[in-house]
């Protein structure tokens, strides 16, 4: 596959296996070493199109411990809940296990500090387990997003820093995102499109049932088309314009395979911000009201309980 192609293909849950190996051909993975995959678990139970789908955990780990030494599975702890709660609720840890792979809690690894050149964000700490693979693979699911409207094979690797308060980065956002794009470099992408979300996602929204999966070796030129599919302009969306900006890359540039994007082009409904969002989007351009606010854990469990009965309240009237 050529790094700016983009494989579009049907799937249904009791197809995944086939589709996958041929998403994986497409990649020409040949899946040896050590591995890990970075799913999208933004909520601690499992919900069709905010969740990566369990089924298709276990049919890639399954293909994958064919020939790979090991697989493991890793997500950090979100801001509310304890990954390692999110991976047995979700049904995610026994589906890995079942297929022959193992779970890791990244922000229970241990921590290796990572440099940077980017102006503001000079370094990250990042998972020691995750450093070590031989490759990563980026199992994201296709949403719409609150705060960055889309989100999708970048934003997820977001979710490798193993700080539970890694929402303080949110002022450099793009820059952050740059940064895990360009020195992860994920092997291969494999888009859960099998449910999609559309609204007031990552987990609030309405699921769209979609059926596909999307795969590429750019997970750049893989956002840029899965936008396209929803109809959404992904110069719009700030961090895929500030990252195609800093790789140059253009959207003529990028080919697709597989499926005709024409056919399974669907405009999905964007998300609405609400007046806690709107709050969150105006504290998320000061660095220090960020840090004070989203670092104080008895702040925020005020605000949280304020924000639970202000929705609460809208919804009824």
């Amino acid at each position: 596959m050529d790094d700016k192609e983009v494989v579009l293909l049907k799937a249904e849950e009791n197809s995944l296996s086939e589709v996958l190996m041929e998403a994986l051909r497409f990649a020409g993975f040949n899946g040896r070493g050590k591995i890990v995959i970075k799913p999208n678990i933004c909520m601690p139970q499992y919900a069709p199109g905010a969740v990566t789908n369990p089924l298709l955990l276990y049919s890639l780990v399954g293909l994958l411990r064919e020939t790979a030494e090991e697989v493991i599975v890793g997500e950090s702890d979100g801001y509310n809940y304890s990954c390692s709660l999110a991976f047995k609720k979700t049904g995610i840890e026994a589906a890995v296990k079942k297929a022959g792979g193992r779970t890791l809690n990244f922000s229970m690894d241990k921590f290796v500090e990572v440099p940077f050149t980017e102006p503001h964000v000079k370094k990250l700490v990042l998972p020691k387990t995750l450093l070590e693979a031989d490759a990563l693979i980026d199992v994201p699911v296709m949403k719409t997003h609150e705060f960055t409207v889309y989100s999708g094979a970048i934003k997820n690797l977001f979710g490798l820093i193993p700080d539970r308060r890694r929402i303080f980065l949110h002022p450099h956002f793009n820059e952050v995102l740059f940064n895990l794009f360009s020195f992860l470099k994920p092997k291969v992408t494999i888009m859960d499109a099998l449910t999609a979300m559309e609204e007031n996602g990552p987990t609030r929204g309405v699921p769209v049932k979609t059926g596909l999966i999307l795969s590429s070796n750019c997970p750049l030129a893989l956002d840029i088309v899965a936008t396209k599919i929803m109809g959404i302009d992904w110069k719009e969306i700030g961090h895929l314009s500030y990252i195609a900006g800093k790789v140059e890359l253009q959207e003529a540039d990028i080919k697709t395979v597989g499926c005709s994007l024409a056919k399974v082009r669907r405009k999905f409904v964007l998300p609405k911000a609400d007046l806690p969002v709107r709050l969150q989007h105006e504290i998320f351009k000061h660095e220090l009201l960020t840090r004070v606010v989203f670092c104080n854990s008895d702040l925020i469990k005020i605000c949280q309980k304020l924000l639970t009965y202000y929705r609460k309240l809208v919804g009824a009237i």
